[in-house]
């Protein structure tokens, strides 16, 4: 079963120096069909203004992954980590017991495009950790795990495909998937799908991706 998510009905917020997609609740948007996906509890999709972003603010029990998809985000928080978060690096904060933490816009002339991910740890009061780390930047036709640690049975992979090319992916036994598409369209069991676009799958066997341009996406393989 393949439930599709399309991108113009999601939760949209738009402040002035943020523009914002929620594929699920979130803050003041509600909707009780669309709560998260087994572990997936958050996909934001943000533009974030020149010079502009997020305050210190605290999180706790969430492992937090941001993906820069252009531009460059300025991260600090409370476990002395600090600096630019560029295009193709995924960043990863265990929260745990509690952290603080700030993002901003580092460039003052360009916005920044993003996605935050949250995903419920199988743990509470977890050590507090974080991780940086680039993705390939030559991948192509292929799927490519997140290189980065997280505390629950859950794996991210980007998708990058090229026009005309296929990839499969196996789901195993009792999990299901999450597509989130980046850019470009591809088919995933036949079912087509665009920029900003996502897919919940329950109960399949296998995937077959088929692209019919330049395309990016993510994956999620979830308990």
């Amino acid at each position: 079963m393949i439930i599709i998510r399309k991108s113009q009905d999601r939760g949209h917020v738009q402040h002035g120096w943020l523009d914002s997609y929620h594929s699920f609740s979130f803050a003041d948007y509600h909707d009780p069909q669309w709560m998260g996906f087994r572990s997936l509890r958050v996909i934001n999709e943000d533009r974030v203004a020149p010079a502009q972003g997020f305050g210190s603010h605290p999180h706790r029990d969430m492992e937090i992954i941001t993906y820069v998809l252009s531009g460059q985000l300025k991260h600090k928080d409370s476990m002395g980590n600090e600096g630019i978060i560029n295009p193709g690096e995924v960043q990863k904060m265990s929260a745990g017991t509690g952290v603080v933490h700030s993002e901003f816009n580092a460039s003052s002339k360009k916005e920044v495009h993003l996605l935050q991910i949250w995903i419920t740890p199988n743990a509470k009061n977890l050590k507090p950790a974080y991780e940086q780390n680039l993705l390939p930047v030559d991948q192509k036709d292929s799927l490519i795990e997140f290189p980065v640690k997280i505390h629950q049975d859950a794996k991210i992979f980007r998708g990058r495909l090229s026009k005309g090319h296929e990839l499969d992916f196996r789901v195993g036994k009792d999990r299901g998937a999450w597509i989130q598409m980046i850019s470009g369209s591809v088919s995933a069991n036949v079912n087509i799908l665009k920029a900003g676009d996502a897919a919940a799958v329950e109960r399949e066997t296998s995937l077959q991706f088929k692209s019919s341009s330049e395309s990016e996406f993510l994956l999620f393989d979830l308990k």
